[in-house]
């Protein structure tokens, strides 16, 4: 019997795999084994994250025989569903998305809850962004309205943050001049090239997303408090209040007040616990390694990132090698 894979080559995942094993295959075909990775934009952490804890499991490739390859894509949302949908084996995703999917709430309601879903470890803080154009005049949020204003894609962890956020503040998208939906690593050229005038983002700092704007057209961060601010917080443990910190980028020497989500890092419990105990070794074994692979790791801590802005399960995988350490 002939058996046609109809899966995309780039997201050969091992849900995929199994259903094509099914079927007689070489003993080398057999052999391999690959983890997929769904992270963001090109120009984001998740991207920056994925590639990150791929390069540190192909390290050593040739002891657990795991290929890892990373994708990017329109977001939290998007890994969240393509891992549901067997097409992922990881992703990305903001600790409110995990939230929600897990518990078949918001933007997840439609489907139900993704009883699947398991967590593996959290990752970096993301502060809701907001970042204008100077000339747009814009010091707090509540100037952006009748403005050209980049909601974010839909599909993305940014994207159901503002619409939550929207809600609580009582507004629609019809109260901005515009309101775009350009993808992460779109918005910063609109926004020098006057197509927007300012754009909302979670994201780790310092990210070249948001410096970027800043160095080519002298983009502003614009502080994210207020009322509606602090009763989402105060209603959403997934939530807290915090600054981006001064000094990272030019012309903002002072902390920007904000609020943010913790990015998580997901899976399935149909991935084998093999490959979660492999990636998850890779991470922590090379820990100082993979802490410098980008600014925004500096100050994680492995028994933090094991609790904190996890919803999902944690996966049994990531489990064991978690009790071998002395951590749970």
């Amino acid at each position: 019997m002939q058996v046609r894979l109809t899966f995309p080559a780039s997201r050969l995942s091992f849900v995929a795999l199994a259903m094509a094993l099914s079927a007689p295959l070489s003993a080398v075909h057999a052999q391999q084994k690959f983890m997929t990775i769904g992270t963001g934009g090109v120009t984001g952490v998740y991207y920056a994250a994925g590639g990150a804890i791929c390069r540190l499991v192909n390290k050593d490739r040739a002891k657990h025989g795991f290929r890892c390859s990373v994708e990017s894509t329109g977001g939290s949302v998007v890994n969240i569903n393509t891992i549901k949908a067997g097409e992922l084996d990881f992703g990305v995703s903001q600790s409110d998305v995990q939230y929600n999917a897990f518990n078949g709430t918001k933007q997840f309601e439609k489907d139900g809850k993704h009883t699947d879903l398991r967590a593996v470890f959290s990752i970096h803080p993301e502060p809701f962004t907001v970042l204008a154009r100077k000339e747009a005049n814009i010091a707090k949020f509540d100037d952006l309205k009748g403005k050209r204003f980049n909601i974010g894609n839909p599909g993305s962890g940014t994207r159901s943050a503002m619409d939550e956020l929207l809600t609580a503040m009582g507004w629609k998208t019809s109260d901005f001049g515009l309101a775009a939906e350009l993808k992460a690593d779109e918005h910063g050229a609109a926004l020098c090239d006057n197509k927007i005038d300012a754009f909302f983002y979670g994201v780790g700092h310092p990210s070249a997303n948001i410096q970027d704007p800043i160095t080519t057209c002298g983009a502003k961060l614009v502080p994210l408090t207020g009322p509606a601010v602090d009763k989402l917080v105060k209603a959403n443990s997934y939530y807290a209040k915090v600054n981006i910190p001064g000094g990272l980028y030019a012309g903002h020497p002072n902390p920007t007040p904000t609020y943010g989500v913790l990015a998580s890092f997901v899976t399935s419990s149909k991935v084998p616990d093999a490959a979660v105990y492999e990636l998850v070794k890779a991470v922590f074994e090379n820990f100082e390694e993979f802490k410098k692979l980008h600014p925004a790791f500096v100050a994680l801590d492995p028994k933090s990132m094991i609790k904190d802005g996890l919803s999902a399960p944690l996966h049994p995988g990531a489990v064991k090698y978690y009790k071998e350490k002395g951590w749970l």
